[in-house]
C-alpha cells in the first residue's frame, strides 16, 4: 500500500510542477477527529458520519470537516512542502500522507 501511495505522490508532484501548482503534504492523522472551529480532538468511530463538537458546539458533516482541518494545516499549522536542490517539489519519504495543491504565487 505505501508503495502505490508513494507512486501516487510523485504523480501528483511531478504533474504540480508541470503546471506550476505547489504540491504540500500534510499528515492525515486525527484530521476527521480533530474540530475545524476550534482544534479540540472529538473522538469518533468511522460509522458517525457527523462531526459535533462538544467544546465549541461546531457541527458539521464530517468529510466537510477534516477538508476543512487539512486545509487549515496547509495554512500553517503542519504542511510541510517539500523542495529539491534545484527548487522543484519532491520528496522521498514513503508515508500516507494527504498532499494538496496550492497555485504558486
Amino acid at each position: 500500500v505505501d508503495a502505490s501511495w508513494y507512486n501516487f505522490r510523485q504523480w501528483l508532484e511531478y504533474f504540480g510542477n508541470k503546471f506550476g501548482r505547489e504540491i504540500i503534504a500534510v499528515p492525515p492523522h486525527f484530521t476527521s477527529q480533530e474540530c475545524s472551529n476550534c482544534g479540540v480532538k472529538v473522538h469518533k468511530s468511522l460509522s458517525t458520519r457527523t462531526h459535533s463538537c462538544p467544546h465549541c458546539g461546531h457541527v458539521e458533516q464530517r468529510d466537510v470537516n477534516a477538508a476543512k482541518v487539512i486545509l487549515s494545516r496547509v495554512n500553517g499549522r503542519g504542511g510541510h512542502p517539500q523542495t529539491n536542490a534545484g527548487g522543484d517539489v519532491s520528496s522521498t519519504s514513503v508515508g500516507r500522507e494527504t498532499c494538496l495543491s496550492k497555485k504558486r504565487r
